[in-house]
């Protein structure tokens, strides 16, 4: 069994580092035109430069574009018109008391989680329909439907992302074009990693290890007992963009270890 994407375009939003770097590379991998995206020039040549780094022969451009803002997703719809498979990747968190969090910080939350995967979603599910095939994936998280009191406002965005997920797949029945949301759960992405080298550097142990800890601590439903890697993420991703994913659409589909504790 091979995922084969050749022919394809595939737009990943955030996708300068982390998950959704990780993504590109593997759709690059499987033969897919592939566009990167970030909000500086300078960031989106690094991750063009690491995807042909991993991928040799990819078809890779990048836009750079703040798309948590309306006049920064209409400058990537002017770059890339069009787009076979689209990864709402862009997200940002951060931990911070629920009486602490104004308003402001919510809106912030709200436009670069949600509203830059509506807008995205918006402007190319249209020719995904014309075309009679397509994929649009969210990047929600496990927090989505196990809220971190600690996070409670990026939290409540993620789980804003499985309502559109599924709403949007119930306005595409029939059509061709799938929409799934994907469920990551503590994953060891650069940012996470910088977070962990100070934790282990006070501890004394790897950076793996402090990982584990965070898990077995934080997370202790967690059925793998670490975090998972950004290619494990990754790898469900590209499977749900895949043709072999045709049958699977308006899904919230886990990666995040078995650390929410139920069967669906």
């Amino acid at each position: 069994m091979q995922i084969k994407l050749t022919g394809k375009t595939a737009l990943v939003t955030g996708s300068t580092e982390g998950i959704g770097l990780g993504a590109a590379k593997q759709l690059a991998e499987c033969g897919a035109r592939v566009i990167v995206n970030g909000r500086t020039q300078q960031k989106v040549d690094k991750a063009i430069e690491a995807v042909i780094a991993a991928v040799p022969n990819a078809e890779v451009t990048g836009v750079a574009a703040d798309l948590s803002t309306s006049e920064g997703g209409q400058a990537l719809f002017e770059a890339v018109p069009e787009a076979d498979i689209l990864v709402n990747n862009l997200g940002i968190y951060g931990a911070l008391d629920f009486f602490e969090t104004d308003d402001e910080t919510w809106q912030q939350y709200f436009d670069v989680n949600v509203m830059s995967a509506v807008r995205m979603s918006r402007h190319y599910a249209p020719a995904m329909v014309d075309n009679g095939w397509g994929r649009i994936v969210f990047i929600a998280s496990e927090s989505s439907v196990n809220i971190p009191s600690e996070m409670i406002h990026y939290g409540v965005s993620k789980t804003a992302l499985l309502g559109l997920s599924r709403g949007l797949a119930k306005r595409l029945a029939g059509t061709g074009v799938t929409v799934n949301a994907v469920l990551p759960g503590p994953t060891m992405s650069e940012g996470v990693q910088n977070i962990m080298a100070e934790s282990a550097a006070r501890n004394g142990i790897s950076v793996e290890e402090a990982g584990v800890r965070f898990v077995q601590k934080h997370r202790p439903s967690s059925v793998i007992q670490r975090m998972a890697t950004v290619d494990e993420v990754a790898s469900m991703i590209t499977y749900t963009c895949s043709e072999l994913a045709s049958a699977t659409t308006g899904s919230a589909l886990r990666v995040d270890g078995g650390v929410v504790d139920f069967v669906m």
